[in-house]
């Protein structure tokens, strides 16, 4: 068929039009460049959703690839043979697996073929990528793809670690050296074995007990072993307890103290002053804007002769019903008083620290909230500051609301947001302490430092000092791996035996030059 000359070029265009754009839009060209403008009714028409849609199932099984490479690693006789070999008598950190790792020739011949697998792998699925976005380029949306990223030596060093100690009961975790505990996957703590103790020179461990593997069970010359621990030898950790009373009758295991606070058991009551100018106890309000609250003891006033132990909180927090509250708390703990700056805020999930248990009463629209610190967290405190704010879900109606004036419980929109708190409470437990010994024991220290004779004239007193330093300090709250430890020792020199900076600092600095002088 031969067509008139003026309809030739429009019947070209309809053509390009119907073969090039799927008769869903117009073939235009200009500058050199051709693209389909789409019609109304198709605004996706030069997106070629099928391609995209197989380059992205294409990215997703390189993924897998990926990630089944890893797994034939960790399944491959070499690895498994390597994890055989690591020794279980004794704690091993990341130098030690490194050393290990590294001269085992077997395991390093199949990791290099586990990074050649891996780079080809990475070319591939960079060719692929780069062809997802240039068809993306035209539609109205960007692909979302990530690339993997290959473990580096200190992952594989890491995860070595949690095979070794996070692998049991069949529940699998994470291994944190900094913490020496495991982050659990399932939420559950049922992973962790025992972590064996640390041997080295020094206070280390000469060898871990083969009763309990994660207890010292010999030491180095010139230390003694002491409840599982490694003390200098003319350390006497009962005269310690003149000092201030570390053991007493209510040092229960974990799971009893978990069945004592259920029990709200009297002994582990610690009689504290509540104190807030926002909250009344037993009384409703409207919690969407910060409300602070404090239990204090006020010891460095009232009980000198008083050390005070925090093993667990306890709050009583009733709600209106159908209310949408989600309450959130955040503490803060003074150990020995003294202002903020010199306290520290409870790190709820991190580090392995607990999180608060809610459990609802029977029949009531009350719960209480738990904090179980347990042995392993418990710590000196003074004042606990709970500062309490919320995640409502509030009402369109409400929003621009101050929320500070009076409770109307008559509204039924403002009734759903109102709670009050009815019981809150701290559990832990009290050790004797004697100021006036330790000031004296202190300050013979201090004057023995400013006349240059601390390592001779007082070297009972130091090793003393030093015992009830560390065994102060193993109280404190957990950091972050690159942040340093609370000094509580310090703390409690200053506020309860009321030192001022620079003999803190004479102390300390005499403690630690007699540690590494004289006992190394």
């Amino acid at each position: 068929m031969i067509f008139p000359e003026y309809l030739q070029e429009k019947f070209v265009q309809s053509a390009l039009s119907y073969i090039m754009c799927n008769g869903e839009g117009e073939y235009v060209c200009r500058n050199s460049q051709c693209i389909c403008q789409c019609a109304e009714d198709f605004p996706h028409c030069n997106c070629p959703v099928t391609d995209i849609q197989i380059m992205e199932n294409t990215l997703l099984g390189m993924a897998e690839s990926w990630a089944a490479s890893y797994k034939d690693f960790e399944n491959s006789d070499e690895f498994k043979s390597f994890l055989k070999r690591l020794p279980s008598t004794h704690f091993l950190p990341v130098s030690s697996v490194h050393l290990l790792w590294g001269s085992d020739w077997d395991l390093q011949s199949r990791y290099r073929l586990l990074q050649s697998s891996l780079e080809t792998q990475r070319l591939k699925m960079q060719r692929t990528a780069r062809k997802l976005f240039s068809l993306s380029i035209r539609c109205h949306h960007n692909p979302n793809h990530q690339m993997p990223r290959e473990r580096s030596v200190l992952q594989w060093l890491n995860r070595v670690q949690s095979f070794l100690y996070c692998n049991e009961n069949g529940f699998w975790g994470t291994f944190l050296e900094s913490q020496r505990t495991c982050v659990c996957h399932t939420g559950v703590t049922l992973c962790q074995r025992p972590i064996p103790c640390i041997i080295g020179g020094n206070n280390s461990c000469a060898m871990c007990s083969l009763a309990n593997i994660s207890q010292c069970g010999s030491c180095n010359k010139g230390y003694k072993l002491y409840r599982g621990r490694c003390e200098p030898q003319n350390v006497d950790s009962e005269r310690s307890e003149q000092f201030v009373s570390f053991e007493t009758d209510l040092d229960f295991q974990d799971l009893e103290l978990k069945y004592l606070l259920q029990k709200m058991d009297s002994r582990l009551y610690v009689h504290t002053t509540f104190i807030s100018n926002e909250i009344r106890l037993e009384t409703f309000f409207d919690p969407r804007w910060r409300k602070r609250m404090s239990l204090t003891l006020k010891s460095n006033k009232n009980r000198m002769d008083y050390l005070h132990m925090v093993i667990g909180l306890s709050m009583k927090i009733c709600q209106m019903r159908n209310s949408s509250i989600d309450p959130m708390f955040f503490v803060y703990v003074n150990p020995f008083s003294g202002s903020h700056s010199e306290g520290w805020s409870m790190p709820f999930g991190e580090h392995g620290y607990p999180r608060w248990e809610k459990v609802r009463l029977q029949n009531s629209q009350c719960f209480n909230w738990t904090l179980l610190l347990g042995n392993r967290w418990k710590t000196f405190f003074e004042t606990v500051h709970i500062y309490l704010r919320s995640r409502a879900k509030v009402p369109t109606t409400l929003r621009n609301d101050t929320g500070q004036g009076p409770v109307d419980l008559s509204d039924p929109n403002k009734r759903q947001i109102y709670i009050k708190i009815s019981d809150v409470q701290v559990f832990g437990y009290s050790l004797r302490f004697n100021a006036d010994l330790l000031r004296s024991a202190v300050q013979q220290v201090n004057q023995s430092y400013t006349q240059g004779t601390q390592f001779y004239s007082s070297s009972s007193v130091m090793l003393l000092l030093l015992d009830i330093r560390e065994r102060i300090n193993r109280l404190a709250p957990p950091v972050a791996p690159s942040k340093p430890q609370l000094d509580l020792f310090s703390c409690m020199l200053k506020h309860r035996l009321k030192l001022n900076n620079s003999e803190m600092i004479r102390v300390n600095h005499a403690l630690d030059m007699y540690n590494t002088e004289i006992l190394k």
